[in-house]
Formats: structure tokens, sequence, C-alpha cells
């Protein structure tokens, strides 16, 4: 029923939500009190009435309620946001240092403290954080293990462990996930139309998020999306990962503002190799690429007219993130937020 109120163009009724959902009103009505109750949704008075018949209040998810906080560490920043139920931006935080030289703990210790500073300020804002999600650039197990982060040099890193020690964050579920991931899983949400796109995340290193259907595909294991190492240049540039000629050594962030043709390039000749493999219908650049796509869109569309074999029957879209560089760490918001809207029974019995 939760996902009724949220989903509706206008704020329904409980009568409404009844035949919508085939439930009983009586049944209906408890469920919107223990939902209002547990700070999920609020009634609001019924617009003036235009015709006969008394009108009915409407429903809407709370802004003040449940809200996700989303944490970010990548090659040089820090990041942290608060997003309520509804969606809204409620505190936005974000750092520059390089955290090569600092190690893991020193990155989340830092970044602890960066999310304590956030979920501070949104609970004096009437706020309840229900969790956070970590966006990391790396292999994340399904447990939070972050198996190896190579542009950051992790390996075998418990990252809600280390984000525990943190006091603010003490007792607080927190989960990990590769950060394309969670930015493909923002950009689904916000900008709606594309159920399957490629999101491709343009940082220091390059990862890739796979919408299908309006799910993510994560892979067997969940470590797909590994774009940045696919090869496009073999005899080129030594990669960090132990190959030759990777598309991270060519089109990462480092290199956009020394070689935007060649970044361009090699950026279009990765693209097409996914289109002709899957069939993507639709490109989206985020991270640092969406802020210089204007400049690198017209040479990876022609890599992609040249070397997708259906390109001449089905054009490819490329547009740029919706969410920008924020991408990550709205969808890691996001992320707790949906939990709650799918498993709301959950959330009350935590509240409680």
């Amino acid at each position: 029923m939760l996902h009724t109120v949220a989903n509706s163009a206008n704020r329904p009724s409980r009568a409404a939500i009844a035949a919508a959902t085939g439930l009983t009103r009586a049944t209906v009505s408890a469920l919107v009190d223990d939902l209002i109750a547990g700070g999920l949704i609020t009634e609001h008075d019924p617009a003036p009435r235009t015709g006969a018949g008394r009108p009915a209040a409407g429903l809407a998810l709370t802004s003040a309620g449940p809200a996700g906080l989303g944490l970010e560490i990548n090659v040089d920043y820090l990041a942290a946001c608060v997003v309520d139920l509804t969606g809204e931006v409620r505190q936005r935080i974000v750092e520059h240092a390089d955290q090569r030289p600092a190690g893991a703990a020193a990155s989340l210790a830092a970044l602890g403290r960066l999310a304590a500073r956030a979920r501070l300020a949104a609970e004096a804002d009437g706020l309840t954080v229900a969790g956070a999600a970590l966006a990391v650039p790396g292999l994340v197990t399904e447990g939070g293990l972050v198996r190896v982060a190579p542009n950051l040099g992790w390996q075998d890193v418990d990252a809600p462990a280390e984000l525990h020690h943190t006091p603010e964050l003490a007792g607080l579920p927190i989960t990990v996930d590769n950060e394309a991931n969670l930015a493909a899983l923002g950009e689904l949400r916000v900008a709606g139309g594309d159920p399957t796109f490629l999101y491709v995340s343009g940082e220091i290193g390059i990862g890739a998020g796979l919408i299908l259907d309006g799910d993510l595909y994560r892979g067997v294991r969940g470590w797909s999306g590994e774009i940045g190492h696919v090869t496009v240049f073999p005899d080129g540039r030594p990669c960090r990962c132990g190959a030759n000629g990777c598309l991270e050594q060519y089109a990462g962030q480092e290199l956009l503002t020394t070689d935007e043709p060649l970044a361009a390039q090699a950026l279009g000749i990765a693209l097409a190799a996914v289109v002709n493999l899957l069939d993507v219908p639709v490109i989206v650049l985020g991270g640092a690429y969406a802020p210089y796509f204007t400049r690198l869109r017209d040479g990876i569309e022609a890599e992609l007219s040249r070397r997708v074999l259906t390109a001449g029957l089905a054009p490819v879209t490329l547009r740029a993130a919706t969410l920008g560089t924020d991408a990550a760490m709205r969808g890691a918001a996001d992320s707790v937020i949906r939990a709650v809207r799918d498993d709301p029974a959950a959330w009350l019995r935590r509240a409680g």
C-alpha cells in the first residue's frame, strides 16, 4: 500500500487505495493509521469541494519520517547526503582530498566523521536515519566486504565494521555496493522513461551499471560493470590492474583535460563493444563525464556509428546523467529509502 501512495500522481484517498488494491475500506483504514503512526505517510486536508459529495483527505509520503544516509568514498573525495522518504535531499556534504595515501582505515574514519555530521544535522531537522549505504569504486561481496578497489589500493576491507567505529554510526544498518551500481539505480529513479540503459561513471577509475527492464544486473558474483578494464588498445599503456590498454588509462578523470579527443575515441570503442554484445538502447554518462558531455559527445557517437553493427537501424541514445556527480551517493541514500518502501512492516517494527 505504501507503494500505491508513493507512485500516485495525486494524493490518493483511503477509498481510492481500497479500490486500487482490492482491500476492504476497514483494512485500508487500519493500515493507513499504522503508517501514519509510524511516520511513513501523512494525511492532508481535502481540496475545496468542486462538486457534489464530501471531499476525501489525501495521503502522501511524509518528509519528516525515515531517511536514507548515502555515503561515497572515491579516489579524490568523500561525500555524504541524507534523502527523505519523498526523495528530497536534506543534507549534502562533500570534502575533496586524495584518498590514495590515506589507507582504508583512515579514509573510512574520515568518512565516518562526515556521515556523523550529516546524520546529526538530519536528526536536528526532525528526520530519523533508517540506515546507510556506502558507494565504493571496487568489487563488493554481498556482506559488504570490499574485495578489491584498485584505484584506492584496498583489498579485503570490511567497510561496515570500520564505519561502525564512529559512535554516531554504531548500530546503524550499513550496506556497501559498487558506486556505479548505486549511481545507475539513482539515475533510474529520477530520470524515468528508460527501463534499460548502461550507466557509465567517469572518475579516476571507470565503472558501469547495467539496468535491464528496470532491474540492476550484477552478474553471477555481483562484480559486473568493470568497463574501465575493457581493453581498447591491446598494446597500450600499462594499467594498475596489470593489463595493458584498459579504458581508464585513456578516459579516466585525470586524463580528460589532457586529451579529450583520445578519451572520446576510447570511450566510443568500449561502448560500441558493449552495445554490440548486449543491444542496450541508451547510454548515460555520469560522474566526471556529465560536465564534459557536450565536448565528448561527437567523438563517442562517431565511434558508435562506425563500430556498432546495428547503428544504421537503431542509433544508440547518448545522454548525460540527470544527477551529475551526485549520482552514486544519491543512489546509495535511495537504496535505504527503497528498502523502507518495500518492507514498511520491518521499519514499523524497528521504530516501535
